[in-house]
């Protein structure tokens, strides 16, 4: 499995712009084969930032994910509403534990 978490932080116009674009991109993502779980969230303690929460079953789900129609339309979303800054990191899990 890959899990991907990362961030963006965005100024409150930027985030009010780009709340269409999140939603479809989360919408389109989570329908995509060997998606578990793709979440944009806002923090509570910062509301400029913006979560990235994914989970997939391998890489090659995510490489069709990262050439997908609705990746390109939400890039350039985000170029034309960029973020203050981004980090994105990249997971390989071997197994999910049980909860304790």
């Amino acid at each position: 499995m890959i899990i991907v978490n990362g961030h963006l932080e965005l100024i409150d116009a930027h985030l009010v712009a780009l709340k269409p674009a999140l939603a479809a991109m989360e919408r389109a993502s989570r329908e995509e084969n060997g998606c578990f779980d793709y979440t944009f969230s806002v923090e509570v303690n910062e509301p400029s930032i913006i979560r990235i929460t994914e989970r997939w079953e391998s890489m090659d789900a995510l490489r069709v994910h990262f050439a997908s129609t609705h990746m390109g339309e939400f890039q350039a979303a985000l170029s034309e509403h960029p973020p203050a800054s981004a980090e994105v990191h990249f997971y390989e899990v071997e197994r999910e534990l049980p909860r304790p």
